[in-house]
């Protein structure tokens, strides 16, 4: 069976280590045996079966962004099993954000990666929606949603930016919001929200995300494990262990992930 990992974050060598170290600190995590490296990776996902890769990173300022965007280029121009998202960032004008946008779609990009929480923006934020606007129906849009702890990415606001963009695909990841997951019944009834399973089901039960699965459908969920922060064979087995059907099963794992990129 193929195995699509849709929510994977990769650094360059150099500073894979310390990028992997500050992730580990935002969350409290132990990330000390994974350095975020492409390598890492491959080796991550072998040892599980993983087939296929989405791979990103995110820019916290805007002279990051052609960098890191060349950076996940050479990275799925290589690995052909990687399916590459781009990075934006608010500082960006709207003639940046629509050269950006329009290189990524020629060079083979598949869609865009945004981190509220890291990059600092508010989900519906007045200066933000600029993405949403000439993004379009282009790309879709992952986002990191929910925590807790801060304010930008409040599963609400997604909520509301799917209303107001509905030509716009979003993504919404960990379950439709990280710690956060009695918010998910906000999504129903939105075509145009997806979700990926990372960083949850080491706190949530297989009961629940079960649950959360059927309110929100089957063919809406992305198999994921937020690489470097979840080790690809455990997260697996997190969920084998819902109570799926094998066709769910394969919807999730990558049939979903393929018919909405068309790959």
């Amino acid at each position: 069976m193929e195995i699509i990992n849709a929510h994977a974050h990769i650094y360059p060598d150099k500073i894979a280590q310390k990028a992997t170290h500050v992730i580990g600190e935002f969350y409290n995590l132990d990330m000390s045996k994974d350095a975020g490296t492409v390598e890492s990776l491959l080796a991550d996902g072998k040892r599980a079966g993983v087939t296929g890769y989405l791979v990103h990173s995110v820019a916290t300022t805007a002279h990051q962004v052609r960098s890191i965007n060349q950076f996940i280029k050479n990275a799925f121009d290589t690995h052909k099993e990687f399916i590459g998202f781009m990075t934006l960032h608010e500082d960006l004008t709207e003639e940046e954000i629509e050269e950006e946008v329009s290189w990524a779609i020629e060079n083979g990009f598949k869609g865009v990666k945004l981190h509220p929480d890291f990059q600092k923006f508010y989900i519906d934020g007045e200066n933000v929606q600029k993405f949403y606007k000439i993004i379009g129906d282009r790309l879709p849009i992952l986002l990191h949603v929910g925590d807790d702890r801060y304010e930008y990415s409040k599963p609400a606001r997604l909520v509301a930016m799917a209303k107001k963009y509905p030509n716009v695909t979003f993504i919404s990841a960990h379950f439709g919001g990280y710690r956060c997951w009695d918010d998910a019944y906000m999504y129903k009834g939105l075509n145009n929200v997806y979700f990926d399973t990372c960083s949850s089901l080491p706190f949530i039960s297989s009961e629940r995300a079960r649950e959360i699965i059927d309110m929100l459908g089957a063919d809406k969920f992305f198999f994921a494990t937020d690489f470097p922060m979840w080790d690809a064979e455990e997260e697996l087995a997190r969920f084998n262990q819902i109570p799926l059907t094998e066709k769910e099963r394969e919807m999730i794992l990558f049939g979903n992930i393929k018919k909405l990129l068309k790959i």
